[in-house]
């Protein structure tokens, strides 16, 4: 999968307005040093120079980013959008339907006058949109957000957490609680989205142990418990409250060390339905005062595990394709493995394509019991969701077969088969939906779904 990253236009951060102030440790905004620079990046991130030039227009900002892709000789088949650059759903309805749109039409070629057109265009496009990601924070992810995120094709959200204490949150300023964390989680995961969170170690006010324990309640407790995990540490960034704190000797950073064995302890708890998007931000190294010293934190970490015996058993970590390139380990006995979780007020089973011996991922599937307060009217009265469909490997044109890659070789099929069984026999559900990529719908029309509101849908009768 090509992965786009786009951004909106700089604009306020909304919770301005509440408290008075953005968050104690965010760079950028139409307010800041950096001034022409969305909320929370500098302007010298990869993704928002590209944006900058191409002077925030999403339609050129995809094209460009795509021929990009070409040149480099990736695949660009399918393509994943992530939309960055501050709070996207805080912005009018009339902006944000027109940045979404014009995503939509610089894939399929059409040019729409409405989303809900720029969609049906998108599903048919030889290049296909299997999903776009949205960056937004736990008050801007309440039922009207989740509605219209769902009209825009998103399947994923990333939701700025960055501390599940509640002193922390209050006086880093985030303008929001811990509880409405955990409610935003429960209806986003109830809408069938996968919930990514934004997490920060090294906050002020925190300590070695009490950053540990946070992470094992956010793992353990079911209010939590995130489908995807992106751990930045924090950074000092001039410009910022946080840089007066640290420049008058209130706030201090981790050593360097203690840092990679912090995230080393991190990563050994994450639970192997969870995937590390990324650990630490794209933030260029001159602009930093302190944090982070190291380009590769990652890196570092697994190399300390290593050394402790532990392992980091995460979603990416297993995936076949970083595995072959890695280690250049094949797997050869596939087998089916189900773990079942409870959270978020719901049951969620996490299957797998796995080769057990070498600890290798080939496809995964989360299916979710949704608890009875969804909202979304198609996923009313006892139906089970497909929130996420995932087959790993090397990215391969959707038409042909290649015995050696793992993507097209109907494992897809077999995951999504057990899905409706435990829906049928286990849930006891009419129905089965699945919140998909526009487009990857038509695969799943091939297998017997239909288009009801914006899930595919087939009844379990």
């Amino acid at each position: 999968i090509a992965v786009v990253a786009v951004m909106c236009k700089p604009h306020r951060c909304p919770h301005i307005n509440f408290t008075g102030n953005i968050c104690v440790y965010c760079p950028g905004g139409p307010d800041s040093d950096f001034e022409y620079s969305t909320q929370s990046y500098t302007g010298y991130e990869p993704t928002s120079m590209r944006a900058i030039r191409a002077r925030y227009d999403p339609y050129l900002q995809t094209r460009h980013r795509v021929e990009q892709l070409k040149q480099l000789g990736h695949s660009v088949d399918k393509v994943e959008f992530i939309v960055m650059g501050g709070t996207f759903m805080a912005l009018p309805e009339d902006y944000r339907d027109y940045f979404i749109r014009n995503l939509h039409d610089a894939l399929s070629g059409h040019t729409s006058n409405n989303v809900a057109e720029a969609v049906r265009y998108s599903e048919r496009s030889l290049t296909k949109c299997v999903g776009i990601t949205i960056e937004t924070r736990p008050d801007y992810c309440l039922r009207q957000h989740l509605s219209s995120m769902l009209s825009y094709g998103c399947t994923r959200l990333e939701i700025g957490v960055q501390s599940v204490y509640e002193d922390v949150a209050r006086d880093t300023n985030r303008g929001h609680t811990v509880k409405a964390v955990c409610e935003s989680f429960h209806l986003a995961k109830d809408a069938g989205f996968k919930v990514v969170a934004h997490m920060m170690p090294d906050l002020p006010n925190m300590g070695l142990e009490r950053d540990m324990d946070q992470f094992f309640e956010f793992f353990e407790n079911p209010a939590f418990r995130p489908d995807g995990m992106k751990l930045y540490p924090t950074l000092v960034i001039r410009g910022t409250g946080l840089y007066e704190l640290w420049k008058t000797g209130r706030y201090r950073s981790y050593p360097p060390s203690t840092l990679v064995d912090l995230v080393a302890r991190i990563l050994a708890l994450v639970p192997p339905w969870t995937r590390v998007y990324r650990v630490q931000r794209d933030i260029p190294m001159p602009l930093v005062s302190s944090g982070v010293e190291h380009g590769n934190l990652r890196e570092l970490a697994l190399a300390r595990m290593k050394d402790l015996g532990t392992k980091c058993r995460d979603v990416r970590t297993r995936e076949v394709g970083i595995q072959e390139i890695h280690h250049k380990v094949r797997p050869y006995q596939v087998e089916l493995i189900r773990r079942d979780y409870v959270a978020n007020g719901g049951w969620e089973t996490f299957l797998s394509y796995e080769d057990p011996e070498q600890d290798i991922l080939v496809g995964l599937l989360r299916l979710r019991k949704s608890s009875p307060e969804s909202f979304r009217p198609e996923l009313k009265g006892g139906v089970s969701v497909v929130r996420e469909l995932h087959v790993y490997g090397s990215v391969v044109p959707v038409s042909s077969r290649d015995p050696s890659k793992f993507q097209h070789q109907g494992f897809g099929m077999l995951l999504m088969e057990e899905a409706e069984r435990i829906a049928r026999e286990e849930h006891g559900a009419r129905k089965i939906a699945v919140i998909s990529g526009v487009g990857t719908r038509n695969y799943y029309r091939k297998i017997g779904y239909e288009l009801e509101g914006p899930y595919m849908v087939k009844r379990l009768e």
